[in-house]
Order: structure tokens, then sequence, then C-alpha cells
């Protein structure tokens, strides 16, 4: 199987502090975006060089709460706790690239690969996997490692774009490219194994007593550092 990475996640209390945090780190402020109606949230989005984008993520206090937990974790007190110290680089999402179906590769392995919904915004239609209870992804115990391993945003969400037209295309160029995705988690290996496992690891992984990620974006006034 093939993935590639698809955009960047920035976590945020709000759309506004989220988009002023980018801002403020890579000199260019995200777009507007729009609602994710079944999720309760909503986002603002910015393109960069290569097919690639940041999507600035919030709860949508406008919206009502869904029936079911939001994604990437929102809901959960270890996210909102971090949320309350401002927005933070949260998670990067993969595109499984065609002939290979999102939908049937889940089907086989559905220990290793989260359920699959259908998401739509406007005229935009995709495939996404979102655990039941909404949080990030994890990797399953097997017979060397008696515990899941939590992914703490390092394993990617994947996804599968039902539209022709790739969302980054409809954004402005801003000068923007990412150089390197970096990630320091305490089961780095684990997390190497199973993103090799998924087709690929573009992002590097280092052992560390934190979880964290990292993005150095090349900009017009030189390299950034997003956290």
């Amino acid at each position: 199987m093939t993935i590639a990475l698809d955009h960047l996640v920035i976590a945020a209390p709000t759309l506004d502090a989220g988009a002023q945090h980018v801002a403020d780190a890579l000199g260019v402020m995200p777009q507007p975006g729009g609602a994710h109606p079944g999720m309760g949230t909503h986002n603002r989005l910015l393109g960069l060089f290569g097919g690639i984008y940041l999507e600035v993520i919030a709860i949508d206090p406008e919206a009502p709460a869904p029936a079911r937990p939001r994604w990437f974790g929102l809901d959960t007190e270890a996210v909102q706790a971090r949320l309350r110290h401002g927005p933070f680089l949260m998670h990067w999402v993969a595109r499984v690239e065609r002939p290979t179906d999102l939908s049937l590769w889940q089907a086989q392995y559905p220990t290793r690969i989260a359920p699959v919904i259908p998401m739509s915004r406007g005229d935009l239609r995709w495939r996404i996997t979102v655990p039941e209870n909404g949080s990030l992804p994890s990797w399953p115990a097997d017979d060397a490692h008696g515990a899941a391993t939590p992914g703490d945003g390092v394993l990617p969400t994947l996804i599968q774009w039902d539209v022709s037209t790739h969302p980054s295309s409809r954004l402005p160029n801003q000068g923007l490219a990412l150089r390197a995705l970096r990630a320091r988690h305490p089961h780095a290996a684990r997390l190497a194994e199973a993103t090799q496992w998924l087709g690929g690891c573009p992002l590097t992984l280092e052992a560390s007593t934190l979880a964290e990620l990292s993005a150095e974006i090349e900009t017009p006034d030189g390299v950034r550092t997003l956290r």
C-alpha cells in the first residue's frame, strides 16, 4: 500500500487563535475553510507546495453537538488540557493512493485501521478513518507488545478523496513548502514500524519522554518551525 502526506492539523481553542498561531509562526494567515456538520467543527486552510495543506481546526461554537465524539480527540480531556495552553500542531493526515480503496483496506485490517466514515464539505467528498470514540489513532497490541501503543498524533489518520480535485489546488500559492516533519514519542520505534506497515513514513521519528510534532516550513522569510 502507498500513503502520502495529505495535510497537517493544527488544533485550536478557536479558529481565530489557531489562525494567529500559524500567522505568527509562518507570516501568512490561513484563509476561511468551512464547517463539518457531522463533527461540530470548522476550519481554516493554508496551502503548501506539492499538494499539501495545513488545516486549523476547532470546535464550532455555533454548531449543535454531534451525535458521536468529535474526530482528532477534540472532546478528550487530554486534548482540551493542551488547548488551554493555546493552539498546537496536533496531527497529520495521510492520503491513501489509488488503486487501493481505503474502505476495502480497512475491512481487511479492522484492528489496525479505524472505521471509515464518509464526510463532505461543499462539493468536496472524502472518506476518513475515525475511531468510534473519536480518539487519535493508536496501534494494536501484538505478540511482541502486550498493550496497544497510543499514537498521540504521530500515527496518521487516513483519508481518501472521492473527488477529482484535491482541496490544495484551490488554495493560493503563498510561497510555503514543508521541508521536514519531525516527531518525538516514547514509543518511537513501535510507531515507525506502524507507519511503515501503512505504506510509508514521511516524518522523522526520535525517542523522547514527550510526544510532540514539529514542522519545518520554508517561507519567503526563511525556514520557520511550526509546533
